[in-house]
């Protein structure tokens, strides 16, 4: 099983998971981690430690989805991502979107992150889209 950490600044997290709870309903494998302009960085290093133990508890992998590449969650999330004392293995993931958040329910029953992770970004990038008008009149018939 992967367990999903959701890392962001702000309530990002929170709001995600409030708003996935109306379309898809309860994710119970995601675990919401947020850096709030009262934590300072060693106050959220501590927090993300703590939620990674309890993510990690029986668990085959742990993927990261973090807001922002190169920010302060995406940090502390590949400090412990490339540490090799980790266990169980993480995979981070930047740029979290609603729809990456969704489909990670259809990843959590694989037990290795990496390909999770993978098969988590190919599915995603599909649902970043333009809107453009129909080239052809559409009929109205089912």
């Amino acid at each position: 099983m992967i367990n999903v950490i959701l890392a962001t600044h702000g309530s990002l997290a929170e709001a995600l998971l409030t708003s996935s709870r109306m379309v898809y309903g309860e994710l119970p494998h995601v675990f919401p981690v947020m850096l709030t302009e009262n934590k300072g960085i060693n106050s959220f290093a501590d927090e993300f430690s703590a939620v990674l133990k309890e993510a990690s508890k029986g668990a085959d992998g742990v993927l990261v989805l973090c807001d922002l590449q190169s920010g302060t969650p995406w940090n502390i999330a590949c400090h412990h991502a490339f540490d090799p004392q980790t266990q169980p293995p993480i995979a981070v993931l930047g740029g979290v979107n609603f729809p990456m958040l969704l489909l990670s329910d259809e990843v959590k029953d694989l037990q290795d992150v990496e390909h999770a992770a993978a098969q988590l970004l190919e599915q995603t990038q599909e649902t970043l889209v333009q809107a453009r008008l129909a080239e052809a009149a559409q009929s109205d018939d089912f």
